[in-house]
């Protein structure tokens, strides 16, 4: 394969590693073939390692914090907008899309398990329960702000976790974390 491929590759793998840490695991701390986040975790460090040809021990000690900080950042923002491959928690926006009824919960309403993405916050909960409940349209506003700030918080502490991995790394190694999805 060529360097390229093979970065893109990684960089899809990365990218939907960071939008959910919960992807494929499941309550009883496995997936599909026994899936292991630690080790996931692990060899994704590894390629960010590798990648960024840090061959130092030490070196790696510095950088490698601020490389999981970035990560957890990213999932606690939501990946990708915070909605997880577009969708809200449980899945589709209630109505079941355009002039549909609202899903009951044996449909897949909201207290359906999310499949992509972190788990909901409690603002987006909220949301998501104002919007099921029909609730009135100032309780749907203050529900609405306050998942707004919450993800405004998350984006705030994410492009810190950026801005100080950047600070540490080389013009080489900040294109490489670019390429990766660490850094916008």
């Amino acid at each position: 394969m060529k360097p390229q491929t093979i970065s893109k590759l990684f960089g899809a793998v990365a990218a939907l590693w960071l939008c959910g840490g919960s992807l494929l695991a499941q309550d009883n701390g496995g997936g599909p073939g026994n899936w292991d986040p630690a080790k996931f975790e692990e060899r994704m460090l590894q390629r960010v390692r590798e990648n960024l040809a840090i061959t130092n021990n030490e070196e790696w000690t510095a950088v490698q914090p601020l490389v999981q900080k970035v990560m957890q950042a990213r999932r606690d923002a939501g990946g990708m907008g915070g909605m997880g491959m577009g969708m809200g928690p449980g899945g589709p926006p209630p109505g079941g899309g355009p002039g549909g009824p609202p899903p009951s919960d044996a449909q897949g309403g909201s207290d359906r398990p999310r499949r992509f993405g972190p788990p909901a916050s409690a603002e987006q909960q909220a949301l998501q329960k104002a919007l099921s409940d029909n609730a009135s349209l100032p309780q749907v506003k203050d529900a609405l702000a306050k998942y707004r700030a919450s993800r405004k918080e998350k984006q705030s502490k994410l492009e810190a976790a950026q801005a100080d991995l950047k600070s540490v790394l080389t013009s080489r190694q900040e294109a490489q974390a670019v390429l990766m999805g660490l850094l916008p």
